[in-house]
């Protein structure tokens, strides 16, 4: 039971994600979740593959980490993007 209380709560968290967040703080907690996931402050990643993963375009990505960069919340490299806040 507990199994399916995690994994509807998942499930959940997720359609709200997509329904309510802007596309610029769904990046963010896209960014933030793959951190903790990854026990790593840095991603190893494209701005291609994180549109593909938000299904959104390379270009829309490409500006809203430009704008997190500006906002000193990562730091861009390249193919590597590190999370200075979360």
């Amino acid at each position: 039971i507990d199994s399916y209380n995690i994994r509807l709560s998942e499930m959940l968290e997720a359609i709200d994600t997509l329904a309510f967040m802007k596309m610029d703080q769904r990046l963010y907690k896209y960014l933030t979740d793959k951190v903790k996931i990854m026990r790593s402050t840095t991603l190893t990643t494209t701005h291609q593959q994180i549109a593909h993963d938000l299904n959104t375009s390379r270009v829309v990505i490409s500006r809203l980490l430009k704008q997190l960069e500006n906002e000193k919340k990562i730091e861009l490299n390249r193919n590597k993007i590190e999370v200075l806040e979360f």
